[in-house]
């Protein structure tokens, strides 16, 4: 069974905007959603996930803000809650940027966290 919430994880505006170019860009339905998660790996022990999915699997949990549709299994949302999606496009790099207050240290790329 899905739940839905509406601030599990924050998406900023920026994001939202460079997600839709996305999905536009490459056809993708617009019933989709952003699936957001985490894995084991990366410098500092885990690597933070993103990807396009037709629909959600029974434990996602979905999350919508800014008309973006996140898909959550259950053990990321536990080490991304209150985490802000972000995007950037600056000087230093473009790409989208994971702000997440549970990560005790990451590493210097920012592609990777542990707790």
């Amino acid at each position: 069974m899905n739940t839905i919430v509406q601030q599990e994880i924050i998406i900023t505006e920026k994001a939202s905007k460079e997600v839709k170019r996305i999905m536009e860009e490459n056809e993708i339905p617009a019933e989709y959603g952003l699936r957001v998660g985490i894995k084991g790996g990366g410098c500092s022990g885990f690597t933070y996930t993103l990807g396009f999915d037709a629909a959600p699997v029974e434990a996602d949990t979905i999350i919508e803000i800014n008309n973006v549709k996140l898909f959550v299994d259950g053990k990321s949302l536990f080490y991304l809650s209150g985490t802000e999606l972000d995007f950037s496009d600056g000087l230093n790099g473009k790409g989208f940027l994971f702000n997440n207050p549970n990560a005790a240290k990451t590493c210097g790329c920012g592609d990777s966290f542990g707790v």
